[in-house]
């Protein structure tokens, strides 16, 4: 499922195309995708002229002089594409401009769409329980020490609670971790204030490494030009079960945390 660098790719790549343009049409080609759409999508968005694109956690957010704010969610295939002919299968929502048509394209339907007002946007039950954004100056060591302070959950299910910090999710948890050398079945509460620290700048450095690159391509993920994402070549443990560590030497280990796989060096992280 993409997570946060590759939904800020997404939005990067849409906002050249859409900022300050006028939807001449948008069609829902369908009446669901994970959930229904609005019955009122095409008419609340056809003829507004966008004046806002932006992410919060894995969530695009597409602003119109309506008072509207469309809130989509790419789901595990979701994705958007310029379309050069007719409309294939999976087009489900198309979003017509003169010269340009994009396509929202979403092969299993795990997406979503919703539409809520602009102003007071923040408090929608999507995003209203969302902690700070990693790359913002509120999430900080203080902040996750105080979250972390006493709980017996595992550190990495701590990083991986929306509640905690927006965004992070299973494949730059278990990247992070290991560049700050530390376990992901280590309790949160047991973690010193210094190794959180070193968390905290890691989880920074790895999502802006990524977004540089374009995110992960593992399966459908692709940017909104076409190009995938190139970070999963630069992958030091996720996905690398049996190989070496490439900080000891030693192998990469891979085990199930309530359902997920965690990769990380037994030797490196403690």
């Amino acid at each position: 499922m993409p997570e946060l660098p590759e939904v800020e790719t997404v939005v990067r790549g849409l906002s050249p195309l859409l900022m300050g343009r006028r939807l001449s049409r948008v069609i829902a080609r369908r009446p669901d995708l994970r959930w229904p759409l609005p019955d009122d999508l095409a008419q609340r968005l056809s003829g507004a002229t966008v004046t806002g694109l932006r992410r919060r956690a894995k969530y695009g957010l597409l602003e119109t002089d309506r008072g509207d704010t469309l809130i989509f969610h790419l789901g595990m295939s979701g994705k958007f594409h310029q379309l050069a002919g007719e409309p294939g299968l999976h087009d489900h929502v198309l979003f017509e401009l003169p010269g340009l048509t994009l396509a929202y394209n979403d092969h299993r339907r795990f997406g979503s769409m919703h539409l809520a007002p602009t102003e007071g946007v923040a408090d929608h039950p999507l995003l209203r329980q969302l902690g700070p954004e990693p790359l913002s100056d509120a999430f900080s060591p203080a902040w996750l020490a105080a979250k972390a302070a006493g709980r017996s959950t595992s550190i990495k299910a701590l990083i991986l609670d929306q509640q905690t910090v927006a965004g992070i999710g299973n494949i730059y948890a278990c990247e992070a971790l290991f560049q700050a050398g530390i376990s992901p079945t280590r309790k949160a509460g047991a973690v010193s204030a210094a190794r959180l620290s070193a968390l905290v700048a890691a989880l920074k450095a790895t999502l802006d490494r990524a977004i540089a690159a374009g995110g992960s391509t593992l399966r459908d993920h692709a940017q909104v030009s076409g190009d995938l994402g190139y970070f999963q070549h630069s992958f030091l443990v996720y996905g690398r079960e049996g190989q070496a560590c490439p900080a000891c030497g030693g192998p990469i280990r891979r085990r199930v945390q309530s359902g997920r796989s965690s990769f990380h060096c037994p030797a490196c992280q403690r």
